[in-house]
């Protein structure tokens, strides 16, 4: 069964920074393409980031230069660096394998 436990999620300031983690279990992680997605309140999914087994990546423009997705295949965790944080990255983040989701780590940016 696959497992996604996000985590790392907080209330910052705008312009503050938080590592977000994902522990997966229960597939090969390494062999997998991962991805971020976050919903918004009243929003729908918004893809964020994917990397692939290699660890090639691709960022949603409103994310690029700002936002840095890992792996650790040794540890079968995903991450998610958010750098200069702005009010409209708040959401619930959510780490992805195709269609299986975890519970979402909130994000809030607020002064």
């Amino acid at each position: 069964e696959v497992q996604l436990v996000e985590s790392g999620g907080d209330l910052v300031q705008p312009g503050g920074s938080l590592r977000l983690s994902c522990a997966a279990s229960g597939f090969a992680f390494s062999v997998y393409i991962m991805t971020w997605v976050r919903q918004a309140p009243g929003k729908g999914l918004e893809w964020v980031s994917s990397i692939s087994p290699g660890g090639n990546t691709t960022y949603a423009d409103s994310v690029k230069g700002r936002f840095t997705i890992s792996r650790d295949n040794a540890k079968d965790t995903l991450y998610l660096q958010l750098n200069s944080l702005k009010i409209e990255d708040t959401a619930m983040y959510y780490c992805a394998k195709g269609d299986a989701r975890g519970q979402g780590t909130q994000v809030t940016v607020s002064a």
